[in-house]
């Protein structure tokens, strides 16, 4: 289905006028010819059925008055056949027998444009029957802004197995009207479904954290990547697997952003520990390479004044001293010889 926009006029708000002339002057004629029939003239009877005809039939017409804003679309068909959608912002007058079409337009999903549901359901059900399909044909207009769509997190296990809450949001908007109401059954559920599958495939692809020997890419060479270290990639790919999806629909994925990304909380708790347990070894080698540092300084640092000469048993005794003063986790007791060094 190829989208064909309708380059009409926008002589909405003359037909109004033209067409509410006409009724008054119908009401006229009515009253007109009801009065001359009183009189006896009998030759205004086909005026008066004239008039009762248009004032039966003559709020018809109306059905065809158009209003669209600035970023939204009507998809028009006539009895079935897709005749045009318009696209542009104005006051139009089409066939009266146009049928706007949006198969999504009662589509409530956790995205912008749909945060006022709850609302509009209040609204409605307070209105009366004519109000209601009122509402409904507002409804009925595409918006082509863009979206934003934030599906609920989802647990996925990462290419290690480890279970991991992950939660997206996809900035979308619809490019191809005829498309996403023509080729898909419904444009919104069918992005929401398609932003699941493809948050799925690219996760498992990926460790939480960087792992040894895994393979992102797919080029047979392991890499560094990860879902938390390499966010932006993850994110793209995730864009782009959408987008391949969704192209049918007429829809443009615009950016994918990662919301949420954390551990399940059943392995959360022992992930953490595994965190804390890397972090005491990196900081216990910072520890270690600096003090080791400071005793070679320190015995430079004699040797070159010739503050005091210490043979061998002596330095070890010293590096040993000064190493568990520097890497011990609490303050050194020291102990005072007031007597010879030897």
């Amino acid at each position: 289905m190829k989208e064909k926009v309708l380059n009409n006029k926008k002589n909405g708000m003359a037909m109004l006028l033209l067409f509410s002339a006409l009724y008054l002057a119908a009401v006229g004629l009515v009253i007109f010819a009801g009065v001359k029939l009183d009189d006896g003239r009998m030759g205004f009877i086909p005026l008066l059925v004239l008039s009762i005809l248009w004032l039966s039939v003559g709020w018809l017409p109306f059905c065809g008055l158009k209003v669209l804003k600035p970023q939204e679309a009507l998809v028009l068909t006539l009895f079935g056949k897709y005749i045009g959608t318009l696209k542009e912002d104005g006051f139009y007058f089409v066939n009266p027998f146009c049928v706007a079409v949006n198969p999504a337009a009662k589509t409530k999903l956790n995205q912008s444009g749909d945060v006022d549901a709850g609302s509009n359901a209040l609204l409605s059900a307070a209105l009366s029957k004519n109000s209601e399909q009122a509402v409904e044909a507002v409804s009925k207009k595409i918006s082509l802004k863009a979206m934003t769509l934030s599906n609920s997190r989802q647990k996925i296990n990462d290419c290690l197995g480890n279970p991991v809450e992950i939660g997206i949001a996809v900035i979308w908007k619809v490019t191809d009207t005829a498309k996403a109401v023509f080729n898909v059954d419904n444009f919104k559920e069918y992005l929401s479904l398609q932003c699941d599958s493809a948050l799925r495939n690219i996760v498992r692809l990926y460790p939480y954290d960087v792992a040894p020997g895994v393979d992102t890419t797919g080029d047979g060479v392991a890499d560094e990547g990860s879902l938390r270290g390499s966010s932006e990639l993850v994110a793209q790919r995730i864009r782009d697997e959408i987008q391949q999806k969704v192209e049918e629909a007429g829809i443009e994925i615009v950016e994918a952003r990662i919301t949420y990304l954390a551990y399940a909380p059943e392995i959360a708790a022992v992930m953490l520990q595994r965190q804390q347990a890397s972090a005491i070894i990196d900081a216990r080698k910072m520890i270690v390479d600096g003090a080791v540092g400071m005793v070679e300084m320190a015995l430079e640092r004699l040797s070159e004044n010739h503050t005091v000469e210490l043979d061998e048993e002596r330095k070890a005794a010293m590096v040993s001293n000064l190493l568990v003063v520097l890497c011990g986790n609490r303050d050194a007791q020291p102990v005072v010889n007031s007597g010879s060094l030897y």
